[in-house]
Formats: structure tokens, sequence, C-alpha cells
């Protein structure tokens, strides 16, 4: 079987939402398609949304939610990417760049000067390649009845304006995780 070109019947589309039937479109059925289950976190929902249609069919999704952060004695607010994800059959087709790079588009448009996302170790390489920076230190984050956690996934961060740099200090997400 060929695998289409990225172009090839594709197009990036705002949606008004991405609700389990959507994931469901990209994914399939599975109960942990984005294989966090484990770290037992309450995630956070994003409010602005990217997705790719092939022929009809949503095949890849980004979303987008502003959330408040503290880095050392820096409150700031980022732009928190989450819901990365590409059909399996489709995957490798370089869809996840398409979606992204439409995503962060618009997280420059939004004032925040950083965006920030978490990930699981092996998807390090693919970040990186579009510019994400993986942060070393901890970082807490909010969780339902007032008590925080250590986030067990990887951080990364990206600049959204030119020559932002990221402070030094602790970070602590003021918010659930994206």
């Amino acid at each position: 079987m060929t695998a289409n070109p990225p172009s090839a019947s594709s197009a990036v589309v705002r949606l008004t939402r991405f609700t389990r039937t959507e994931l469901s479109d990209v994914v399939g059925d599975g109960e942990d398609a984005f294989g966090v289950s484990w770290t037992g976190l309450t995630w956070r929902s994003k409010e602005e949304h990217f997705g790719i249609k092939r022929d009809g069919r949503l095949v890849a999704h980004t979303g987008l939610v502003t959330v408040p952060l503290s880095i050392g004695s820096v409150e700031t607010r980022v732009v928190g990417v989450g819901g990365v994800i590409v059909a399996p059959d489709l995957r490798g087709e370089g869809l996840s760049r398409i979606v992204m790079t439409a995503a962060l588009e618009h997280a420059r448009t939004m004032g925040p000067e950083y965006g920030l996302l978490f990930c699981m170790p092996h998807l390090l390489p693919l970040y990186e390649r579009f510019g994400w920076q993986q942060l070393q230190e901890d970082v807490e984050v909010e969780q339902p009845e007032e008590t925080t956690a250590i986030m067990p996934l990887r951080t990364m961060w990206i600049p959204l304006c030119e020559g932002t740099q990221w402070p030094v200090g602790p970070v602590r997400l003021r918010s659930l995780p994206m």
C-alpha cells in the first residue's frame, strides 16, 4: 500500500470542539489514546482545536489552552499544547508537523511568550525537530482537591515571540495539566 503525501486530500481545519467522538475518528475507541492514564493525573480540556481532515475523516489533532504558570518569581501565562495525536495508519507522513505548525501559528497570536507541552520520553526527538526544548526542572501541576503533583512526563517549551528566553527557577503550572 502506498502512503498518500501529507497534502493529498488533506486540509488543516479549526475545530469547534474535540470530544471523545472526534478522538475516536482519529484513533478508534481505545480507553487510553494518549498513553497517559498511568500518571493518575486529571487533565484540562483544550479550548482551541486544530485538525487535519483527509477525505472527510479527521486524522490528526492538536489542542491549545492558555494557562497560568510561575517560573521562580515570574508569574506569566503560557499556551499549553496538548491532545497531539495522529491516526495510527497515517503516522510517519508528517501530519503531526502540519497540525502542530498550524496550532503554533495561532498560538503566536494569543499573547503569551511561551508554549508548553508534556510528552512521553520517546516523543522528545519528534518535538525537538519542531523547535521545542526540554526543561530539566521538575514541573509542579495542580490537581483536584487543591493538591499538586510533580509531572511525571517530560516538559518542553517553545518561544512564541522572537528572542524569548525561559526564566530560571522552579516551575509551577497553576492549572490542571493540558
